[in-house]
């Protein structure tokens, strides 16, 4: 197996935080020239990381959380999500081939065709699910799930909705070094900006650290989708340093890079009236996408995110300077 940049650039964590790759690097960068953008995009396409029945960016966080939940002896893994769970999905495919057990606790959120579909994945993946509507239920289910899931006294390990804790945010700790090696080799301009959707956080936070330990200048802009938690960028920057503080705690001898207020900047104006509901500039990018860029998205994360990119480059936001927009969607 080819070990983690993270392995590679301070050997000393190679003992002490396990790694299980799951997908194949780097993932792609091109230029999205067909999109009619003022400044120069590019494309961070992260849909097709993961080997298994499920891609996109959360594949990278399962590569730091399954192996810590078999170094503590876990036999069944508890995470949440919505209906239409690309996290979820992802968590119980992956888990699976692990031989472990996978529960999921569900609330509501409009439906489409994207979730039936999504619904009838998890429902072949073989993962347990509790359909407990709203969130304040699923708190309150909580302590009966953990006890419903545990083998003996041994409890299930829990997954934070998206994989966004400090050690699942390391995915994309990883994805931004990898982003700086991309630079270095001459296959994109360093960037003043990266635009990623924000759904819970992990994606973003750990893209500032990784980009602070790189050296790179570029800053994290994030389009938040989903109103069910705090998202906002000092939210993000605390993560981003929980990583960090990670690290280090695990003997990395890392320089200076403690991630800053202006490393992470988030954006709520393309929300709409909530997670999970379309928008009509949603809507135009994701056919603006398709036509000019031959690039598949969808309407809850990407199309978002991509919707927010056009309009601040057409408002002369980004300065001229490169942006690159990173594509978290990874449907099989």
């Amino acid at each position: 197996m080819t070990p983690p940049l993270l392995h590679r650039r301070w050997p000393e964590l190679t003992g002490t935080l396990p790694y299980l790759r799951l997908g194949d690097t780097p993932t792609p960068v091109r230029p999205l020239a067909g999109l009619g953008c003022r400044s120069a995009v590019w494309l961070k396409d992260e849909s097709g990381y993961g080997r298994g029945g499920w891609g996109g960016n959360k594949v990278r966080k399962l590569e730091w959380l399954l192996p810590e939940a078999r170094r503590r002896g876990a036999r069944t893994v508890l995470t949440v999500g919505g209906l239409g769970t690309n996290w979820g999905l992802a968590a119980a495919l992956y888990a699976r081939e692990l031989g472990l057990d996978v529960a999921l606790g569900l609330i509501d959120h409009p439906v489409d065709d994207h979730v039936r579909a999504q619904l009838r994945r998890l429902r072949a993946s073989g993962a347990r699910l509790h359909f407990l509507h709203t969130r304040t239920r699923l708190v309150l289910a909580a302590p009966w799930l953990f006890v419903r899931h545990a083998h003996g006294l041994t409890p299930p390990y829990f997954l934070p909705a998206g994989g966004s804790s400090p050690l699942g945010a390391l995915g994309y700790v990883e994805c931004a070094l990898e982003l700086a090696g991309q630079v270095a080799d001459g296959l994109l301009p360093e960037p003043g900006w990266i635009v990623t959707a924000v759904g819970s956080g992990g994606t973003a936070a750990g893209l500032a650290l990784g980009l602070r330990l790189a050296g790179l200048r570029t800053r994290v802009l994030g389009v938040v989708v989903n109103d069910t938690l705090r998202l906002d960028g000092p939210t993000l920057t605390a993560l981003a340093r929980k990583s960090l503080a990670l690290l280090r705690a695990r003997g990395a001898r890392l320089p200076g890079a403690e991630p800053g207020p202006a490393d992470v900047v988030t954006e709520y104006g393309w929300l709409g009236a909530g997670y999970a509901h379309p928008t009509a500039p949603g809507a135009a990018a994701l056919d603006r996408a398709a036509s000019g860029a031959g690039l598949e998205l969808e309407q809850t994360y990407t199309a978002k995110a991509l919707a927010a990119l056009l309009e601040l480059d057409a408002a002369g936001r980004f300065g001229g300077e490169p942006v690159v927009f990173l594509n978290t969607f990874g449907p099989r």
